[in-house]
């Protein structure tokens, strides 16, 4: 009996470490600052990183793929003298044990447009393997074939602005539930602005803001959580109706795959 409930449990702990699959539960009123968001429960979005720079400044967000790779934006101008820190919650406490990692490598996007924000993504390399645990496992991403419709409930996280004019970012990692919109949708409120690189998602009383850059927007497939969309722009005034912009994932998959296949 002993050594079956001990197989069960490594049974789970393989479970919680595959991609996409929190070891804590996320819980997410109505679904579900991030303006208008809630915080998180400690840990339950486990890819989540802060990107710091040598003051431990944090200046955008980003995902773990796995043990050796982060996804973010590319205008969030990362090098290798910045830090990558995992397993955070409260960038207040120094008594969370964090992993901070140095890149080794930085591959922005070689056709990202900084005047279009098209492609917006940047792969960073670490230069020693996260180690996988309860508080640090990767997110799924999603598949150049997904497709994930306008009017799914998707969730984003990050340590971004609760409203545009604060002084400081939010000390506790804050989510929030908001639906995909479509494309033509998205372009009723920002026009030619949004191509087919992109996905928007919001309008709904919760948007992303400043600090948020670069981190992910989550949806669920098969039970999983898979990265759809990265942080990239938006209403200069972190507007919760108007839709945030995200860099869209499906359509960056392939570059990221050669990238990685590569390096």
């Amino acid at each position: 009996m002993a050594f079956l409930w001990i197989l069960s449990c490594l049974a789970f702990v393989g479970a919680a470490y595959g991609c996409g699959t929190p070891a804590i539960s996320p819980v997410i009123t109505g679904y579900a600052r991030i303006v208008n968001g809630e915080e998180a429960v400690p840990h339950s979005w486990p890819w989540q990183v802060s990107l710091q720079d040598w003051t431990g400044f944090h200046f955008c967000g980003g995902s773990l793929i796995n043990e050796y790779w982060v996804v973010t934006a590319a205008h969030c101008g990362v090098t290798t003298s910045h830090r990558v820190v995992l397993g955070e919650h409260d960038r207040s406490s120094n008594a969370e044990s964090t992993q901070t990692i140095r890149p080794t490598k930085v591959f922005r996007h070689p056709n990202y447009n900084s005047y279009t924000i098209n492609n917006d993504i940047t792969l960073i390399k670490l230069s020693s393997p996260a180690q996988i645990n309860l508080r640090v496992s990767p997110v799924c991403m999603a598949e150049t074939s997904d497709n994930f419709p306008g009017g799914m409930t998707c969730v984003t996280t990050g340590w971004g602005l609760t409203y545009y004019n604060n002084n400081d970012t939010p000390p506790l990692l804050q989510q929030a539930a908001l639906p995909l919109l479509t494309n033509s949708q998205c372009s009723n409120y920002w026009g030619s602005q949004v191509t087919d690189l992109m996905i928007c998602a919001g309008a709904s009383g919760v948007t992303s803001c400043m600090g948020d850059s670069g981190g992910p927007l989550v949806c669920q497939k098969n039970g999983a959580w898979t990265l759809v969309g990265i942080v990239s722009w938006g209403s200069s005034r972190c507007s919760t109706s108007t839709p945030a912009v995200y860099a869209r994932v499906t359509k960056l998959r392939a570059w990221a795959d050669q990238i990685i296949a590569a390096n």
